[in-house]
């Protein structure tokens, strides 16, 4: 008998639970105008209607009215009410997806007065903001073309493992390090406060320089 045996089917039937709640099917009645309508549906299209129907600011009964509506008389109400909740769903995902983007990324860079810059787990400058330019310009003194940003180096007090594991730990509160950056035989010190980028993946940091 295998010793895993135990904790992996425990480990299963609680990643099955919540699938098996919410394909159970629940009958209500949704009542708009008067006009009540008898509807059977899995619960994880309940939740998600209930969901649209808070963003909306509308009734429970005023957003099935609105799906009715939209599928025509010939249609079958349920089958509408589920389409129309994957379509929700993707456009959801869809704004999800430019929210996490690299692009909005540089855009909250840039939107940065302070000098800033992106950082990848293995401590390449993945972009950076005009004021970081200007800061390497001013300390270095050198510029920031293709040649220039092969050759810089960046140290960290920190690593990123550890940077990434205190974000973990308190809720992505900035975490302070500091940090030095060389080009050739040129360095400079200074302090950032680092958080975790709002994207998927790979782990990047958004690191703002606050005393350099």
């Amino acid at each position: 008998m295998s010793d895993s045996a135990g904790p992996t089917g425990a480990n299963e039937q609680q990643r099955s639970q919540p699938l098996r709640h919410d394909l159970e099917p629940e009958f209500r009645v949704v009542v708009r105008n008067g006009q009540r309508r008898g509807i059977r549906l899995e619960r994880g299209f309940w939740d998600m209607l209930k969901r649209m129907a808070t963003r909306n600011q509308a009734t429970l009964g005023a957003l099935v009215d609105q799906i009715a509506a939209a599928a025509g008389a010939d249609a079958n109400l349920t089958s509408a009410i589920r389409v129309a909740c994957l379509h929700d769903a993707s456009d959801e995902n869809a704004m999800l997806r430019r929210l996490t983007s690299i692009e909005t990324i540089k855009a909250i860079l840039f939107a940065c007065p302070a000098p800033a810059f992106a950082l990848e787990s293995t401590r390449k400058i993945l972009t950076f903001n005009p004021p970081f330019q200007n800061l390497v310009r001013r300390q270095l003194p050198v510029g920031l073309d293709d040649d220039a940003r092969k050759d810089m180096k960046l140290a960290l007090d920190l690593s990123v493992a550890d940077i990434l594991e205190r974000l973990r730990q308190n809720g992505n509160l900035p975490v302070g390090t500091g940090f030095v950056i060389g080009i050739g035989e040129r360095r400079h010190r200074g302090q950032i406060n680092a958080v975790r980028a709002p994207v998927p993946a790979p782990d990047l940091l958004l690191a703002f320089v606050v005393n350099g």
